[in-house]
């Protein structure tokens, strides 16, 4: 994958890969998010992602939201269990104006008080649609359940209790303490010359001070083996069941990405949308994931269907479990489930933003971004054998983690 980095003296790293298009995509990604919360902060990283469009030392909240939207581009912002990330889609000859909007929300943000109210019930309203629909809020519910009392476990949206209590002290402290200049990176996905690119980017971000503090973050222990079953004003079961995982570097993670695309990954050909939803037609979504963090991961299964019909779901989920755990899957079968991956990621290519987002966190979890052709050859490399001992020690039934919403009687 052709790529160029280009390191400020502050640390802040410029990821550029050249497209011949008049569309660009960039994007501004910290390694600061929900998990470097401090305790009673839940919330806070989200918190600030949403208010740093709101008002800068220069500009009014209108104007900020206008800077692009007046070109025709596209801004938006998200955060994670590990990243905040604000990115936009232009035209090439507006990345300057993109640059300097960057810096001024990201570096010159007041947080006003009256700003502050507004957004609180914002969020305090997206908290509440979210619990609305049970399909999205038990997977935050499953995470805390199996990382129960450690900050990865929490709801990145934070509760209504915390996100009415924050201040803009807490802001500034956590900014402070997470905000580290050697872990930010402004990728660029256009048509430009690099020495240009460079010059642009010391006009804008090469003042700023480096911040070099280091965060602290201590491996969570999963929460094995546990069932939970909840009652909630909802027409249908919902389930969700799985175990920790293999950590971003961890050397087996292919071999899992691998399992969980064979197991119940996109398209309708998985596993278990063939056995549950094709053949037995009793739920209508079901899925299987894979995400890992630096320091640990969580693989999961996801159904809803009708109370009556969620203990033959649960058990054709185990059957299938019990098959990867039991058997080695076959030369030809092998080679499909690595067919369909590899052409998987190769047509997520093309959804540009994705592609230097995504390289934009390889930089700066791994330090370099993997070729297409590196990532391909890692798949390849896995064997029938490696795939039976992964699913063995991830597919364990007895050290599962099991949550169930069912509907109130």
């Amino acid at each position: 994958m052709d790529y160029q980095v280009h390191t400020l003296a502050n640390g802040i790293r410029i990821l550029f890969k050249h497209s011949p298009s008049t569309i660009t995509h960039c994007c501004f990604v910290v390694n600061a998010g929900s998990r470097d919360e401090p305790e009673q902060k839940e919330g806070l990283a989200h918190f600030i992602e949403h208010l740093v469009f709101k008002e800068t030392e220069k500009r009014s909240t209108s104007q900020i939201l206008n800077r692009l939207e007046l070109v025709g581009a596209d801004l938006n912002a998200y955060t994670t269990k590990e990243y905040t990330c604000i990115h936009a889609s232009l035209l090439k000859q507006h990345l300057e104006r993109t640059i300097d909007l960057f810096e001024d929300i990201l570096f010159h943000s007041t947080f006003p008080e009256d700003e502050m109210e507004k957004e609180r019930g914002v969020i305090l309203d997206e908290i509440a649609s979210y619990l609305d629909q049970p399909e999205e809020a038990i997977q935050d519910d499953y995470e805390e359940l199996l990382f129960k009392d450690h900050p990865i476990g929490k709801n990145i949206l934070g509760t209504p209790e915390t996100v009415s209590a924050f201040n803009k002290a807490d802001i500034k402290k956590f900014m402070a303490a997470t905000y580290n200049t050697s872990e930010m990176v402004f990728g660029v996905f256009g048509d430009y010359d690099l020495n240009k690119l460079i010059k642009l980017f010391e006009k804008y971000f090469g003042w700023i001070p480096a911040n070099n503090v280091v965060k602290t973050r201590i491996a969570p222990m999963a929460n094995a083996g546990k069932e939970l079953i909840l009652h909630k004003p909802i027409s249908q079961t919902h389930c969700i069941t799985g175990s920790s995982a293999y950590p971003s570097k961890h050397e087996k993670r292919y071999g899992l990405l691998l399992l969980n695309n064979l197991l119940g990954g996109m398209g309708m050909s998985s596993r278990l949308n063939l056995e549950i939803r094709e053949k037995h037609g009793i739920a209508y979504t079901i899925e299987s994931n894979y995400t890992s963090f630096s320091d640990t991961g969580i693989f999961s299964i996801y159904f809803g269907t009708d109370t009556e019909k969620a203990e033959k779901a649960i058990r054709l989920v185990n059957k299938e479990l019990k098959k990867l755990r039991d058997n080695k899957l076959g030369t030809l079968q092998l080679q499909q489930a690595k067919q369909k991956f590899i052409g998987q990621i190769a047509l997520a290519e093309e959804n540009r933003m994705s592609l230097i987002i995504g390289m934009s966190k390889s930089l700066l979890d791994f330090g370099e971004v993997d070729s297409l052709e590196q990532i391909f050859a890692k798949i390849n490399a896995v064997t029938s054998d490696e795939l039976l001992d992964i699913s063995n020690e991830i597919f364990d039934i007895n050290s599962m983690t099991t949550l169930l919403f069912e509907p109130k009687e």
